[in-house]
């Protein structure tokens, strides 16, 4: 997996899931937003210094982080 320097997960942090750095903005809560058609201009305004890059990153994340488990039976 790639490094994200936006990305980052501290124990400290919302019990250590992936978060935008220094946010306690985590990378599911911006993918059930993207998921949910909400554009990346409203998500970076909804949420404190975020930014329409910090959405980016959080969706390689998720993207890159996805490419490396197993396919989950539906």
């Amino acid at each position: 997996m790639m490094s994200y320097e936006r990305i980052e997960r501290d124990p400290a942090v919302m019990v250590g899931k992936p978060v935008v750095r220094g946010t306690r903005v985590t990378v599911e809560m911006i993918l059930r937003d993207v998921a949910a058609g909400v554009p990346f201009t409203e998500i970076a305004a909804a949420y404190p210094r975020l930014t329409i890059d910090d959405v980016k990153a959080a969706v390689a994340f998720a993207a890159d982080y996805i490419s490396h488990e197993g396919l989950i039976a539906a």
